[in-house]
C-alpha cells in the first residue's frame, strides 16, 4: 500500500469532534431523568420533632438541677442525699439562685456525673446548654452573684473536707456492709432497677468504685484510721467557725460552707438509717458544727 492510497482513505474518513472538557464533565454528573425526577419532589414527607422524654422540664423558663434526689413528691426541692450534688444545691441558694431540682443519674448527665444544671431559656426552640460542676462558679457570677475571694490558709480547710472527711464519708457508706444495706442500697441501687441481677452489679461497682478510689491515698484501707482523720478534721473546722455563723467570718454562707454542709447535714439526717454511727458521733461532738448544719437547713431549706 502506498503513501498515496494512505492520504487518500484518511481523506475520506470522518472526522471524530473532540468534545470539550466542560460538556464531558457535565455529562458524567447528570443524573438519569428518572431519578432526577424522584430527587425533584424531596422532602416527600416532613416528620414532626420527636418528643422530649418525660422527665424533661417543660418549663424551661426556670433553672433546672439535676441531681439524685428521691422520687418521692415529700422530697421535691429538698437537700439532696448526695454530697457532691448537695454542695452545688446549697451553694446555688446560698447566692440566691431560683431553681428547681429533678432526680437524675450519672447517665443523663453530659459528663457522665452529677450534678448539671439547665439554665432557663427564654427560647424553647434553642435551649441554652448545659452546666457542669467546673463552670457553676463562673455562671452564678455572671447571674449577679458575689464573686467569693478566697481566705487565708482556706485551701487547707478545704482539703480537709475533700479528703480526710470524704475518704471516711466512702467507708462509712458504700464499705461499711451494715450503712450499704439500710443506707446506700435503697438510695443508689434499688431505686435504679428492679432486676435483682441488675442489682447486684450496681452493688458491687458502687463498693469496687469506693475502695479503688481509698486505695488511691491509702496503702491499706483502715476504716480506724479512716475515722480517727475525719474526727480530727471536724475538730480542726469546729475551731475555725467559733461562734461565727459562718466560715471565715462571713456575713452569708459561700462555697466552704457548702462543702461542709454537704457532709454533716446527710451525716445528721435521721430519716437516714445509719447502724454505724461512727460519723455521726464525730460530728455532734461539736455543737457548733451542728448548729451550722441546723443553721443552714432552716434557712435555706425550710420548705
Amino acid at each position: 500500500m502506498t503513501d498515496t492510497d494512505t492520504k487518500d482513505k484518511s481523506a475520506t474518513r470522518p472526522k471524530t469532534q473532540k468534545s470539550s472538557p466542560s460538556s464531558s464533565s457535565s455529562s458524567s454528573w447528570s443524573l438519569p431523568q428518572p431519578i432526577r425526577r424522584i430527587f425533584d419532589r424531596f422532602p416527600l414527607v416532613t416528620y414532626p420533632a420527636n418528643p422530649l422524654p418525660q422527665r424533661v422540664p417543660r418549663h424551661r423558663h426556670e433553672n433546672i438541677l439535676c441531681i439524685f434526689q428521691s422520687d418521692e413528691p415529700t422530697s421535691r426541692d429538698g437537700p439532696s442525699f448526695n454530697p457532691s450534688c448537695l454542695k452545688w444545691q446549697a451553694y446555688l441558694k446560698f447566692h440566691g439562685i431560683p431553681l428547681r431540682t429533678r432526680p437524675s443519674n450519672n447517665h443523663a448527665s453530659p459528663t457522665g456525673a452529677l450534678p448539671f444544671l439547665l439554665p432557663a431559656s427564654r427560647d424553647f426552640a434553642r435551649p441554652v446548654s448545659p452546666i457542669p460542676v467546673n463552670r457553676i462558679v463562673k455562671w452564678v457570677v455572671s447571674q449577679g452573684g458575689k464573686e467569693e475571694v478566697a481566705q487565708c490558709r482556706q485551701d487547707a480547710y478545704t482539703a480537709l473536707i475533700d479528703h480526710a472527711i470524704r475518704s471516711a464519708w466512702l467507708y462509712y457508706l458504700y464499705l461499711d456492709e451494715d450503712n450499704f444495706k439500710t443506707v446506700a442500697w435503697p438510695l443508689y441501687v434499688a431505686s435504679s432497677s428492679s432486676s435483682s441481677a441488675v442489682r447486684l452489679c450496681l452493688a458491687h461497682q458502687l463498693q469496687a468504685a469506693a475502695r479503688e478510689e481509698l486505695l488511691k491515698t491509702n496503702a491499706v484501707i483502715d476504716p480506724q484510721e479512716l475515722y480517727s482523720q475525719a474526727e480530727q478534721a471536724f475538730q480542726s473546722l469546729s475551731i475555725l467557725l467559733e461562734d461565727d455563723r459562718f466560715f471565715f467570718g462571713q456575713s452569708t454562707p459561700g462555697l466552704f460552707d457548702a462543702s461542709l454542709f454537704a457532709y454533716t447535714q446527710i451525716i445528721l439526717d435521721d430519716r437516714l438509717s445509719f447502724k454505724t454511727q461512727t460519723l455521726k458521733s464525730a460530728v455532734e461532738k461539736h455543737p457548733n458544727l451542728v448548729q451550722h448544719r441546723d443553721r443552714l437547713l432552716r434557712g435555706f431549706f425550710s420548705s
